[in-house]
């Protein structure tokens, strides 16, 4: 069953940024934007690079590797729309942002 987890604090994640972890044995990249935290799957569909050490521009990460684009928001890949990496409800309580895991 589905549960909201944290996954990290509201200062670890400056906005305009990313980061990694793992949670519940989930790669994740949580990133701000603009104060909205959001969490997405964190390897890259097409070659396994890691998202969350990507370059964040407004809410469009850039796969380091290779340069494929994801919008943080949907999960969309830019390059290819007909792939997606999986995205996660989020919430924020307190200091604490939380995904449904």
């Amino acid at each position: 069953m589905a549960e909201f987890v944290r996954v990290a604090g509201t200062d670890d994640v400056k906005p305009g940024y990313g980061m990694v972890a793992e949670v519940n044995g989930k790669a994740l990249a949580i990133f701000n934007v603009d104060g909205q935290y959001h969490v997405i799957e964190n390897t890259c569909v097409h070659r396994g690079g890691p998202l969350g050490e990507g370059e964040l521009e407004a809410n469009v990460v850039t796969c380091p590797w290779h340069g494929w684009q994801f919008n943080v928001t949907t999960g969309m890949c830019v390059n290819n729309p007909s792939a997606k990496v999986e995205t996660y409800q989020v919430k924020v309580e307190g200091t604490d942002v939380k995904a449904l895991l």
